[in-house]
């Protein structure tokens, strides 16, 4: 089995030289360098012990990542993104946990990643209690929050990546509104968090002068983003049971899996999308133009987000004192087949 010496002699250079690009820090080696020990890295078949790594930088190179659950699939997504930036540009592994935005779950395997030597978590929660990462900050733990905004009042230790989800809830309203929509719907799941809360302000600014309601399913768990899907056709059976004349024209769901199941349920119910009633989704995940008809959405760079939070972590690892920063990312709306102008 070779030895970070074989790859240092093979590639001529130090062996403080080899350790840099195992451990990211190339950027002040020349690319020839890079180049040679990349090259003998990968002639010798050399795999850095990865207890010896953490017996000399203290943290293992695994970066946690908590999401509410992984039965939404744009937590997937968000999942693969982040793993690509990880492991492409820095060598590190991503261990994934599911925390159902439970304040308990999250504190629980945060405990179980320092106790493993992991040192750096990013947090997909939008829960508006950090006080438990707060608390794993002063052990050492290195955060990045993802999906909601720093705490304005307060001084935070955590670096806080997010869509702008106000923005987004304005363009979704405005949208409808500029086809001619005067009944409009804000579709959700009970459980309000800060994401959530934002983007319904948003709608609401962005439908300022017409008629706007709030409609909320019931879920069994508290968030419930493992049932959105059901979620959405409960809610088009009670959007359906009300008249012509009084139900919404044009819905925002507050996520695509929510509206999947608005427009399936709406069809169900003997509605069509977007002859009798619009929908507009959030996130533009990979499903939203599949469905028929494929279903507008209000979108996130999703790709550069990732790579801003695995770039926070590598950064604040290697330097724990760099300022906390809170990085915002705009929304963009990508038009389908699901929004027309409303019935006459």
């Amino acid at each position: 089995m070779a030895r970070i010496q074989d790859v240092a002699r093979d590639a001529g250079v130090s062996i403080s030289t080899v350790s840099n690009v195992l451990n990211g820090r190339a950027e002040r080696m020349t690319r020839e360098t890079l180049e040679r020990v990349e090259a003998a890295i990968a002639r010798l078949g050399f795999r850095p012990s990865q207890a010896a790594r953490a017996l000399k930088t203290g943290h293992m190179p695994i970066i946690g990542l908590l999401v509410p659950s992984i039965a939404n699939p744009m937590y997937g997504s968000i999942a693969r993104e982040v793993e690509l930036v990880a492991q492409e540009r820095h060598n590190y592994r991503v261990l994934l946990g599911n925390t159902y935005r439970s304040v308990e779950k999250e504190a629980s395997f945060i405990d179980d990643l320092l106790s493993h030597g992991v040192r750096s978590v990013i947090v997909i929660s939008s829960l508006t209690d950090e006080g438990h990462i707060e608390a794993a900050l002063k052990r050492g733990m290195v955060v990045v929050s993802y999906d909601r905004r720093a705490d304005a009042d307060a001084k935070s230790r955590i670096d806080h990546v997010s869509v702008d989800n106000f923005k987004a809830g304005r363009i979704a309203s405005s949208h409808l509104i500029a086809h001619g929509h005067k009944r409009l719907a804000f579709a959700t799941a009970a459980g309000l968090t800060m994401s959530r809360r934002a983007k319904i302000a948003g709608f609401q600014d962005g439908a300022a002068g017409v008629a706007t309601e709030v409609i909320e399913g019931r879920v069994g768990s508290e968030y419930g983003d493992s049932e959105l899907v059901e979620v959405g056709r409960a809610l088009a059976a009670q959007i359906a049971r009300r008249g012509r004349t009084t139900r919404p024209t044009g819905v925002v769901a507050v996520n695509d899996m929510l509206g999947i199941g608005l427009i399936a349920g709406l069809r169900e119910q003997g509605l069509r999308v977007p002859e009798d009633i619009s929908v507009v989704g959030m996130d533009d995940m990979f499903l939203a133009p599949l469905i028929s008809p494929a279903m507008t959405s209000v979108g996130m760079p999703l790709a550069d987000m990732a790579s801003t939070m695995v770039e926070r972590v590598i950064s604040r690892l290697a330097d724990p004192q760099i300022p906390t920063a809170e990085f915002l990312f705009e929304p963009h709306l990508a038009q389908r087949q699901s929004v027309a102008a409303p019935p006459l």
